[in-house]
């Protein structure tokens, strides 16, 4: 896979905006970043909830692997381009973008 088509795949999505982030482009949705392209590297971080990362990594953990850092532990993930399935970006990238797309609860519950 190329990094036009991660970017075009991403950008697929609605409401899915690429703008700079720091060395990166980020794609957002609600204004929330959902997936960096790391262009030398050739790698899509897509931030994944932990379970839902060690699922896509289960399916090929040298091309599906946690970012090696802490955010690597809250579900960030790289996708190393040359090698994922495009249907398993795609996939990964939809479940990024709802998450980033979920509404949040404004609701305080009463603890009484």
């Amino acid at each position: 896979m190329t990094l036009d088509t991660a970017r075009k795949i991403a950008l697929s999505l609605p409401g899915t905006d690429e703008y700079p982030h720091f060395d990166k482009q980020a794609f957002r949705a609600n204004n929330r970043i959902f997936a960096t392209l790391w262009e030398p590297e050739q790698l899509m971080m897509v931030k994944l909830s932990p379970i839902d990362q060690s699922v896509f990594s289960a399916f090929n953990p040298d091309v599906i692997y946690p970012v090696p850092n802490k955010w690597g532990l809250q579900g960030c993930t790289f996708f190393e381009l040359k090698a994922v399935r495009e249907d398993m970006l795609t996939d990964a990238l939809t479940i990024a973008w709802q998450a980033a797309t979920a509404k949040k609860s404004t609701k305080k519950t009463n603890p009484g």
